[in-house]
């Protein structure tokens, strides 16, 4: 078996999975990424090799279970080992339940939901025979915070918060902690697809900065988070330094679920108190 522990990142292209590989590689795992886009994915397996993992990049569509499990074979044949799996991936249409068509829905479903729950069912295959093992589930705080734009997402990071905790309870006696983390407005592709309704005219906003400037003004802190700065806590969720951190969520969002004020509002009321 490898001496180096292994984490398996879903979503590794980009944003949160991209930093996580990054995270990982620092702290000594050896990694197998999966995801779709095929050169990206090489460039992440690139940068984290140089960060001194070994890798195995797998090319998947979540859509496709079988792929999705050969993906984890391959993971085991290749290290001997699975001590991490990060379900990061994730795919959604911004179309409101009047609009949705099925076979979004489905697909939405598939991806972030089914796959993920068979993923976590397949890697602790491997946990369990080791003794040991974290599975890490990024949730959303959309999940509680809806907002009528994209019911099949909302519904899927909700169902994957509920499975943690059922998946935390089948699996807590043979050394697997299992755990979802939501993220807030962080700033990575999926966060920055939000659609004009209107071409802009003259000097309007897009959409993307009217969103950008509305949920800075909501959030405590300020600003958005980083994809590396959520890497960070889904690495130190995996550490031993959360050894009795299991069955739960973890927000991190500058705050933002549990404001209640914009900041705009709050300088208008008490310009004093509240400056900047």
């Amino acid at each position: 078996m490898n001496d180096k522990p292994v984490a398996l990142i879903t979503g590794a292209a980009r944003g949160i999975g991209r930093e996580t590989a990054f995270e990982f590689a620092r702290r000594g795992y050896d990694l197998s990424l999966m995801d779709v886009l095929d050169e990206e994915l090489t460039a992440t397996a690139n940068e984290s090799a140089k960060l001194g993992a070994e890798c195995l990049p797998n090319v998947c569509n979540l859509e496709d279970l079988d792929r999705a499990s050969d993906c984890v074979t391959q993971t085991i044949h290749r290290f001997g080992r699975l001590d991490v799996l990060v379900n990061n991936a994730a795919w959604r249409e911004l179309k409101t339940m009047r609009e949705i068509s099925v076979e979004s829905w489905e697909r939405t479903l598939k991806i972030c939901l089914t796959a993920p729950a068979f993923l976590a069912r397949w890697a602790a295959e491997a946990m369990e025979e080791q003794q040991r093992g974290v599975i890490i589930n990024i949730c959303s705080i959309m999940s509680r915070r809806g907002g009528g734009m994209a019911p099949a997402y909302v519904a899927a990071k909700g169902g994957i918060d509920s499975l943690t905790y059922e998946l935390a309870a089948l699996y807590g006696r043979s050394g697997i902690r299992v755990v979802s983390i939501s993220p807030g407005a962080i700033d990575t592709d999926l966060s920055g697809d939000y659609p004009d309704g209107e071409e802009p005219s003259g000097d309007e906003e897009p959409m993307d900065a009217k969103m950008r400037r509305w949920s800075t003004d909501e959030i405590p802190l300020g600003r958005w988070g980083q994809p590396e700065e959520i890497a960070r806590v889904i690495a130190m969720l995996a550490s031993d330094d959360a050894s009795y951190i299991t069955g739960t969520n973890v927000t991190v969002d500058g705050g933002w679920t549990h404001g209640h004020f914009p900041r705009s509002l709050l300088r208008q009321m008490n310009p004093e108190q509240f400056q900047s």
